[in-house]
């Protein structure tokens, strides 16, 4: 028997399936779905759940000429199949493979690159508004998820649209309500028989009858109207739509292909903003995703047969140490709070929520919201910590600014993820928080080199009084002192061993690990690690030692030490997981400029004027130049060049 997914090379191929076939086909694309994510990670559960409903999409509608907008994008895979990449589907997140969110410049069936939560409906009117100009009728459809409509924006969006009164679909993609059988079965009924384009001429011309009704017409009109609001509210929970000028139809199985396809059909013909709500459940055809959608929503490497994590390292994660360490301070320390924007779990706060229920809060894929909340906390002498991946923290950047920032007041950033995150790409990685955050007034920033001083921090932040940001990486948390060899790269006997706790964080002031008159190597967060391995293979491989200072602090930076150092050894290198323009580099270069040092030479190793694509840590470290392999090589280059120069008198 041939696969149907044989058929299938081009968004229209779809088509010309009998939809008798399309169940079989859901039933492939799970299987690849299910087979290529347990051997390359990603966002499993959430795209299990959307097979029937990207099927029925495509079946109806016509990419790229119709723009499906993905909000956030991970739940894609089955749009991605139906149009040309099942071919490439093998290549999901890997480096110089496909992205695993729509990417314009990937396919141009992606109508909009996403990668961050409730940007589909302002995206998609601003594309109705520009179709409507170019005099186009083709259609615009948005799907969004019942988490990304706890945002402000989403809001924003369906409050503009209904005010233009434009032709947009919006498709709410419930995964999380619980409908009884029912209730759902009758408004399903409802939505396929109203939204029968009839029916919704009839309605319209009734609509214009009453009103001409003499004397009465508007009275009477006004009170259908109330008539038929009340029955909607009672077997759909669709009013808030209304409200916003939505013609709403649902909630529909989401998992019904034969429901989907006559609904969407109907909705076709119309031409005025509609919401269509539908139910679907996360992890849909696998049974462990199914059991545990949290876990699965976004995986790594996993065993098919049993759902089991295929793990890598020993290494705690610097989130599972950040998640222990606000349990300790907590026990000890009745005013930290633990706030996160909708990830407890990937945030290290699981554990925190269950042990201190009244001092945890979600506020939701909301991220301005909860830093101003926040804020208004710390107003009353509390110390709320908050959890928020690097890339998710740039959605608050004018809250940190004027309600946290502008008054000082104790809000602690856990800012995770910072840095190259991996395989989610450009709109994942961590680049841009040193530089964003560096330039704040009262703003402490700091990024430990490991586990332990991770720990440490965290006790200074909370002890601190204003706003401290804590920034670390995704992954392992090794310790330093557990390098090989590390007390002897200076090439000396007495060399610095690390103590086996970290030294106590003192504002501004590093940690000098290696010493060597040869080169200094500047380094924060997880770069410290790499910078270290790079020192003892520029001692081993080519006799030349450096001094590796973990500066720790991006803000307030150690000025006198740092033109110390450079004022003995002017072969300078610094290293920073994020962009180079305004970033930890930057803040070395403004400090030796301010202090008046000259003479020195140096090289910034870090992320230039780019997005960083999307493939394994290592590999994308590599690239750039900052693992130990590109400072080792930094250092050597420098340091020849300038042997050169003074062998040549210059």
């Amino acid at each position: 028997m041939v696969a149907l997914l044989d058929s299938i090379h081009s968004p229209g191929d779809i088509k010309n399936l009998p939809r008798s076939e399309l169940p079989n086909l859901a039933r492939e694309i799970r299987q690849l779905i299910v087979d290529v994510v347990s051997e390359t990670g990603g966002h499993l559960a959430s795209n299990l759940g959307v097979v029937e409903l990207t099927i029925a999409l495509h079946y109806v509608f016509d990419p790229p000429q119709d723009k499906i907008v993905w909000d956030v994008g991970h739940q894609a895979y089955t749009h991605k199949i139906l149009t040309g990449r099942r071919d490439r589907f093998h290549t999901l997140r890997q480096h110089g493979g496909i992205s695993g969110f729509p990417r314009t410049s990937e396919n141009p069936c992606d109508a909009f690159s996403t990668g961050h939560s409730s940007t589909s409906i302002s995206a998609g009117l601003g594309i109705a508004c520009a179709k409507h100009l170019k005099q186009e009728r083709d259609k615009v459809i948005c799907i969004i998820g019942d988490g990304s409509m706890t945002a402000g924006l989403a809001y924003e969006g369906l409050n503009q649209a209904g005010d233009l009164d434009k032709d947009l679909i919006v498709i709410l993609n419930d995964n999380e309500l619980s409908i009884s059988p029912n209730v759902g079965a009758l408004s399903s009924l409802l939505s396929r028989t109203f939204s029968s384009s009839y029916l919704q001429d009839w309605r319209k011309d009734l609509k214009e009858i009453i009103r001409s009704l003499p004397k009465i017409g508007n009275d009477a009109y006004n009170l259908a109207k109330r008539a038929e609001e009340s029955f909607k509210a009672l077997v759909t929970p669709g009013m808030l739509f209304e409200a916003f000028n939505f013609t709403y139809f649902g909630p529909i199985k989401g998992h019904r292909l034969d429901q989907l396809i006559d609904i969407l059909t109907n909705i076709k013909k119309q031409n005025k903003p509609i919401l269509l709500h539908v139910a679907t459940t996360k992890g849909k055809g696998y049974p462990p995703a199914e059991n545990n959608p949290v876990y699965f929503h976004g995986v790594g490497c996993f065993e098919v047969l049993t759902g089991n994590c295929i793990h890598g390292g020993n290494a705690p994660s610097y989130t599972k140490v950040f998640g222990e360490t606000m349990i300790e301070m907590a026990g000890e320390n009745e005013r930290v709070i633990a706030v996160t924007a909708a990830m407890p779990e990937g945030t290290g706060l699981g554990p925190f929520s269950e042990r201190y229920p009244e001092r945890f809060f979600d506020v939701g894929i909301a991220e301005a919201h909860g830093v101003t909340f926040a804020g208004g906390m710390a107003a009353e002498g509390f110390v709320p910590v908050v959890a928020i991946y690097s890339t998710f923290l740039q959605r608050a950047y004018d809250q940190i600014i004027h309600d946290i920032c502008l008054d000082n007041l104790n809000v602690v950033f856990a800012v995770d993820r910072g840095g190259i995150v991996g395989e989610d790409g450009p709109t994942h990685h961590g680049q841009f928080d040193l530089a964003y955050l560096r330039s704040l007034p009262n703003m402490v920033v700091m990024a430990p080199g490991d586990g332990r001083e991770l720990r440490r921090m965290l006790r200074f932040a909370v002890d601190h009084e204003g706003p401290v940001a804590v920034r670390y990486p995704r992954g392992g948390a090794p310790n330093l002192s557990d390098i090989p060899g590390l007390s002897g790269l200076n090439g000396k006997t007495d060399g610095n061993d690390p103590a086996v706790e970290p030294p106590a964080i003192v504002m501004g002031k590093g940690v000098v690990l290696t010493e060597g008159d040869d080169l200094v190597i500047f380094a924060v967060g997880h770069s410290v690690f790499e910078s270290v391995l790079a020192a003892r293979k520029l001692a081993e491989e080519d006799g030349i030692f450096a001094t590796v200072v973990n500066c720790r602090f991006i803000k307030p930076i150690d000025s006198n030490g740092i033109a110390s150092l450079v004022r003995k050894i002017p072969r300078v290198i610094t290293v920073e997981e994020g962009v180079l323009a305004g970033g930890f580099g930057s803040a070395v270069l403004e400090c030796l400029a301010d202090e008046n040092v000259t003479g020195f030479r140096i090289r910034r190793i870090g992320i230039g004027e780019t997005f960083v694509e999307h493939g394994a840590k290592d590999i994308l470290r590599h690239q750039y130049g900052l693992d130990a392999d590109g400072i080792a090589a930094a250092g050597k280059q420098l340091f020849t060049v300038d042997t050169k120069a003074d062998t040549n008198g210059e």
